[in-house]
């Protein structure tokens, strides 16, 4: 659409010095006289755009020119105030309710920023996570190594990284870095590291956004089918969806899944207690029954 394109250009233009006509024509996927079309309608609009030839020419926001916050509508700006809200839950600094207040100034009416949503980023653990996040961002700006103890489900390292990218996926935070142990970029789970320290600067490489696709991060080795008694209908709804399951005539829940791998599956079905029994893959019933008996090996009365 027009305007959305519009909006783009001036969104790169407040972030970039200048652009040149066939970078943002490449980055739009138009033509250059359509671009050519949109600066002129963005100058008709009242934007001081300035165009120049030749070696170094390009174009550039008049210097000087203040952006007048009326461009923005009033659900624009509840949005923006929304998002930064999100992020103050997570932050230990108050930086983004500062920005609110900045960019609310005036219109006092909007500092809430949508009233029917609230996000809130944060965890159980926000003491130990917001330093870890602020200390870490610290570090991306800066290019500085951090080094840290980290527990994984193979055991405890000790890791040096070059951090990229903070990321809040899977309701949890996350850091993409290239791992000097590994020599290749990996996803480091926030919750997992502890004893974070700087450990010097880097120089930044180019680097790759990770993929987090659900078929690439938690690929279904394994197709899962059990019977699920009927009070855990809910479960199954939040964790898998509605479309996971068949009510049989009975009233018991014929699931189907992809899972990961068998402890996965083997600790998923003990979670039921006796309300779950697994059909498939038949050759994990064993190793269940061996779970059962540790369990009860365990806690039976001397």
């Amino acid at each position: 659409m027009k305007l959305d394109r519009m909006i783009g250009i001036l969104s790169v233009l407040l972030q970039q010095e200048k652009v040149t006509a066939p970078d943002l024509a490449k980055r739009f996927e138009v033509s250059r006289r359509t671009i050519s079309r949109d600066i002129d309608a963005l100058c008709r609009a009242g934007i001081p755009l300035v165009t120049r030839q030749g070696l170094n020419g390009g174009i550039s926001i008049m210097e000087g020119y203040k952006m007048d916050r009326t461009l923005l509508s009033t659900s624009d700006m509840q949005a923006i105030l929304t998002g930064l809200r999100s992020l103050d839950s997570i932050s230990g600094t108050n930086r983004y309710a500062r920005l609110m207040e900045k960019l609310s100034a005036g219109s006092s009416g909007l500092l809430m920023g949508d009233a029917h949503m609230s996000i809130n980023l944060a965890s159980w653990y926000k003491d130990s996570l917001s330093p870890k996040i602020e200390l870490l961002h610290n570090a991306i700006l800066s290019s500085q190594k951090v080094a840290f103890s980290y527990y994984a489900p193979k055991g405890e390292s000790q890791r040096t990284v070059e951090p990229y990218h903070l990321i809040f996926q899977w309701s949890s935070w996350y850091l993409w870095s290239w791992c000097a142990c590994r020599e290749s970029f990996r996803l480091f789970k926030l919750g997992r590291m502890t004893d974070l320290r700087l450990a010097g600067p880097f120089k930044k490489r180019q680097a790759p956004l990770p993929d987090l696709s659900a078929e690439r991060m938690f690929p279904n080795s394994y197709q899962v089918l059990a019977v699920i008694q009927p009070e855990y209908k809910w479960r199954l709804i939040e964790e898998y969806g509605p479309e996971s399951f068949t009510v049989q005539p009975d009233g018991t829940l014929l699931f189907s899944f992809g899972l990961l791998d068998k402890a996965s599956i083997v600790g998923w079905i003990a979670s039921f207690g006796a309300g779950a029994e697994l059909l498939e893959p038949y050759e994990f019933r064993r190793d269940i029954a061996a779970f059962a008996e540790e369990i009860q090996k365990k806690y039976k009365q001397p």
